[in-house]
């Protein structure tokens, strides 16, 4: 699903964010992405979905070598994945439905099965009930669920997620978890960056940390391993 083969990443200013990096992250997989502020998680994240390039090495997602894409190339291979950030960036002049269904209407699917897609994947998040809701009418958490239902409707093989708790309170955080659970015990690959300490030590996944741009660390079963 996802390998790095000798990775690094430099930014123009001559920050080495990233360091010879080699991961495979297999069909299934649920890894946390773990390190201490500046560790080059967030760049990590980014290489996934070619927000940002790697400057050296060889990365293949989803099969594709994600350095060799033409730009118009690139919605063809985030379409194949759902991305969940922080700040949720949902559109605050559409409601729940019309924000997940937007997903769905970028990439042409006929009307029928958007609706028979939202409505499903609303209801695994439980918000079907807030079909009709505009963003600014919501809790952080829910604002969250309706993140995720967006970035699952399309059935992408790999969900990554880039501190998606971070603005949430620890009750909310769990309820967030469970549904990353629930998708992955369903199939889809889950890579997620976060800071969360209780969450990492609880679930027990793979955990791969990174400090100052090259991994430190990588086991199944792992803990988050800094203070929170």
């Amino acid at each position: 699903m996802i390998h790095m083969a000798g990775v690094s990443k430099i930014y123009s200013n001559g920050s080495v964010a990233l360091s010879d990096i080699n991961v495979a992250i297999d069909k299934g997989d649920f890894v946390f992405i773990v390190g201490p502020s500046g560790a080059g998680k967030s760049t990590f994240i980014k290489l996934l979905f070619r927000e940002e390039l790697p400057t050296s090495g060889e990365l293949s997602v989803n099969g594709r070598n994600v350095a060799e894409l033409e730009p118009a190339e690139v919605p063809y291979l985030r379409r194949g994945l759902g991305i969940v950030f922080q700040d949720f960036r949902l559109l605050p002049n559409k409601t729940v439905y019309d924000n997940v269904a937007f997903a769905m209407e970028v990439i042409e699917s006929p009307r029928r099965e958007i609706q028979k897609r939202v409505h499903h994947v609303l209801d695994l998040v439980g918000l079907r009930h807030k079909a009709r809701t505009y963003p600014g009418h919501l809790s952080g958490g829910e604002q969250q669920r309706v993140a995720i239902a967006r970035a699952i409707v399309n059935n992408p093989t790999i969900v990554i997620a880039d501190e998606p708790t971070g603005n949430l309170d620890p009750d909310t955080s769990w309820e967030i978890m469970k549904i990353f659970e629930r998708i992955n015990k369903a199939g889809t690959t889950m890579v997620m960056a976060t800071h969360d300490k209780m969450v990492v030590d609880a679930m027990k996944k793979r955990v791969i940390a990174i400090e100052q741009g090259r991994i430190a660390r990588d086991q199944e079963g792992g803990q988050y391993g800094y203070e929170s």
